[in-house]
């Protein structure tokens, strides 16, 4: 059975939001407001470490200091109530050799959940953060590479690759636009042919459309909200980057299924 958003539907949606308990309300501004705290926090420390500190040593403390503040907003999403979170399969990685990290991508925390347990990795993000007031400095001293343009992406993210780091890469682009997976593009099998490292699919399972996309910063999603994740398949570096996406978002597909479709209008993938 389908479940499409519709107007009708996101009028619900709305509607449901402000039924919500005031607590979880006062849960939710508690969380935006200590994120962009953190983040004026961060930022205001990476301006002036990106130019004391070499470039190599500037990445290498702001991927932990990234990791280490996504570490304590998690905790604190949990003490409060609005979060439980099962992120512990990640820790398996830790000490693993070059990989590409590939999840699903249902929620805006999914990079937050990720980064906060593997603090070397670098991630690839749109152009957009790079450049915005909140997260541009520390993108630029985290070294985190622009999504375009493309050849320039896949350079980096190679070079990244062969000095060891893990590259975090969502390969549907952008957040999750029907469920359980959106079309899959063809970048994390470029990189992973051009570098010759393997790719690590990660499922990130929810039961709410919490920052989703189409989410308003403005709806109170149920809490606490569940997000669990877990690694699935290594898979070995392709000789053929279409045939590559193909089974990977097969193999996508067939993994996430039969996992719960979050309380918010998304459009179920054909099968």
């Amino acid at each position: 059975m389908q479940r499409k958003s519709t107007p009708l539907l996101n009028d619900h949606v709305r509607l449901t939001s402000r039924r919500r308990a005031p607590r979880e309300t006062v849960r939710l501004y508690l969380g935006y407001l200590l994120l962009v705290m953190i983040c004026l926090a961060v930022s205001l420390l990476a301006v002036p470490m990106r130019a004391i500190l070499p470039r190599v040593l500037s990445q290498r403390f702001g991927r932990k200091l990234v990791s280490g503040s996504a570490r304590a907003y998690l905790r604190f999403l949990v003490l409060i109530g609005a979060c439980r979170l099962d992120l512990t399969e990640l820790d398996a990685l830790h000490g693993a050799p070059a990989m590409i990290i590939a999840p699903n991508h249902p929620s805006l925390l999914d990079a937050v959940m990720i980064l906060s347990r593997l603090p070397g990795s670098t991630c690839i993000v749109k152009a957009g953060i790079v450049n915005s007031l909140l997260f541009g400095a520390v993108a630029r001293l985290t070294g985190y590479i622009r999504s375009t343009p493309l050849r320039t992406m896949v350079q980096l993210a190679t070079a990244d690759l062969r000095q060891g780091s893990h590259v975090l890469l969502f390969p549907e682009g952008t957040r999750t636009t029907r469920f359980p997976v959106s079309r899959l593009q063809g970048t994390t099998g470029l990189i992973a042919k051009n570098s010759g490292v393997p790719v690590q699919t990660v499922f990130i399972e929810t039961d709410s459309g919490f920052l989703g996309k189409g989410w308003s910063l403005l709806w109170t999603p149920r809490m606490p909200i569940t997000y669990r994740i877990r690694l699935g398949k290594r898979f070995d570096p392709p000789s053929h980057t279409a045939t590559f996406v193909t089974e990977l978002e097969q193999y996508f597909q067939s993994e996430l299924v039969h996992a719960q479709l979050p309380d918010f209008p998304v459009s179920r993938s054909p099968a």
